[in-house]
């Protein structure tokens, strides 16, 4: 099994862009028990992520809650 941010990095690479819950639902199945794999800790590894150039924000909406959330992409230097 891959570490989970390995995983989420990997995974953002299959996709044109993703939020928190959407990197949660794509692992939750093989990493739905692991601590980082709930909304804070993947908002936190996703902003890292972003701070070394390997994500960038792509988009933002609302979601049901009228919470902001937060789209990003993978980056040239993230591939």
């Amino acid at each position: 099994m891959k570490p989970l941010y390995y995983a989420m990095l990997k995974w953002m690479t299959t996709v044109n862009e993703a939020c928190v819950a959407d990197a949660i639902d794509a692992l939750k199945g093989e990493y739905g028990s692991f601590k980082m794999c709930r909304p804070k800790p993947m908002q936190e590894a996703l902003m890292t992520a972003e701070k070394n150039g390997l994500l960038e924000e792509s988009s933002f909406d609302m979601d049901e809650h009228n919470e902001l959330r937060v789209y990003y992409k993978v980056t040239d230097y993230g591939k």
